[in-house]
């Protein structure tokens, strides 16, 4: 098996990408530093306090998911607009859409005594078989350690290049420690999951996934950040969670475009679904052909858990 891809903060978006292109994951280091890693944690501590922990199997009975991030956190929007996040993103999906969107934002929060999750692909939200191009970068940031101990995420490198009907087993997964502060970003359709935490103390991680802008959003960005809320945020991160065009003519509101209906700038008339550089974009991106279907289910796979923690 490959060495992990274990990236500085200097290093070159390109050469992340291509890392995750390979072998579908990467980890980047520092991504955070202790002022902005504090910060988050202050922002979360009373959210995590005031979550239930688990209502189903597949979420995790002993883990405590939210998400609204964009919208509860200032700290996590600063995370959004990372120039490099957004680089290796691009990199990632820049080929086949126009523009990239945050997809979903939430907060796992692992307690002791978690089990493991069943491994699976993000991308079984959409009806593809794989292999297929890149749907979907999903980002994990570290809050805590990811460690071996305390649930750090199970990847299974290259399964993003799989036959559908391809399962993983126990030798081919890893997994993904970290230090806090470091980003674990991956291409959807590679199976993981969340580990087991087999230590005294939680396991603390935020997700924020990136998707292709054609495709619907996993979490509902209008009602997690309406418009009198969005308003309030940077311009790129209005682009980033819907509030513009998906492609030329694609999302407009009333024929006009969405980031001036929502800051007020929009003219009377028909505004501009066409902008030059949204065009030259659209020249560069690949077309898809849907070649073949077949009636498909979400596939999510339970691995010995021991052999797991132990070859991992």
């Amino acid at each position: 098996m490959a060495a992990p891809s274990i990236f500085e903060r200097s290093a070159a978006p390109a050469v992340v990408a291509d890392a995750i292109a390979e072998q579908g994951y990467a980890i980047i280091r520092d991504m955070l530093d202790a002022d902005d890693l504090a910060r988050l944690r202050g922002e979360l501590e009373p959210l995590i306090d005031a979550t239930p922990a688990g209502h189903e199997a597949f979420m995790g009975m002993r883990t405590v998911r939210f998400g609204r991030l964009l919208a509860r956190c200032e700290q996590a929007r600063a995370m959004a607009l990372d120039p490099l996040l957004l680089e290796v993103v691009e990199g990632v999906l820049g080929t086949f859409c126009v523009r990239v969107q945050i997809s979903y934002t939430g907060v796992m929060h692992l307690l002791a005594g978690e089990t493991a999750q069943v491994l699976h692909r993000d991308t079984g939200l959409f009806p593809f078989q794989s292999p297929a191009p890149p749907l979907i970068c999903a980002t994990m940031w570290a809050v805590t350690d990811f460690t071996r101990e305390n649930g750090a995420t199970w990847l299974v490198p290259g399964s993003h290049l799989w036959d559908e009907d391809r399962s993983p087993v126990e030798s081919e997964v890893v997994q993904a420690e970290m230090p806090a502060g470091s980003v674990l970003l991956y291409n959807g359709a590679v199976f993981h999951g969340g580990g087991a935490n087999r230590s005294n103390a939680a396991r603390t991680g935020c997700a924020i996934q990136f998707s292709l802008a054609w495709l619907r959003q996993e979490e509902n960005q209008y009602m997690a950040c309406p418009p009198e809320l969005a308003r309030t945020f940077p311009q790129r991160l209005q682009e980033l969670i819907g509030y513009d065009l998906g492609a030329v003519n694609l999302g407009f509101v009333d024929h006009k475009h969405p980031n001036e209906v929502l800051n007020g700038t929009a003219g009377d008339g028909p505004g501009d679904l066409g902008p030059e550089a949204l065009q030259r974009r659209e020249e560069r991106t690949n077309k898809l052909r849907v070649a073949s279907w077949a009636p498909m289910k979400r596939k999510r796979v339970r691995l010995d858990t021991d052999l797991v923690q132990g070859g991992g």
